[in-house]
């Protein structure tokens, strides 16, 4: 099972292979935007994946969409609700408030 890091809290949790960040972080009890409830039609769950992207899930169509039209977007920018875990450890930063 992979270990997910949250900054900035340093938070350190063991999530499953196969859910998706947004799951992992609602089941750490981390707070994060999530409008559209992890249909990928907000972009408020933006996230940077600052260690351990390769491991994720590819971005798909609709993920890779919808963050062309977000401010601020970077090399390891993911969607929390569409980015599934893999089998490494990851580590992200949230961005939102």
């Amino acid at each position: 099972m992979p270990m997910l890091t949250i900054n900035p809290s340093g938070k350190t949790v063991q999530s499953a292979e196969g859910i998706s960040i947004l799951e992992a972080l609602l089941a750490a009890g981390e707070p994060i935007k999530h409008k559209c409830d992890g249909k990928a039609e907000c972009g408020s769950c933006h996230i940077s994946v600052t260690e351990g992207r390769k491991s994720l899930s590819k971005i798909q169509r609709i993920e890779n969409e919808k963050l062309d039209g977000i401010v601020g977007v970077g090399s390891g920018s993911r969607l929390a609700c569409q980015a599934k875990l893999g089998t490494e450890n990851i580590t992200v930063q949230l961005l939102n408030d």
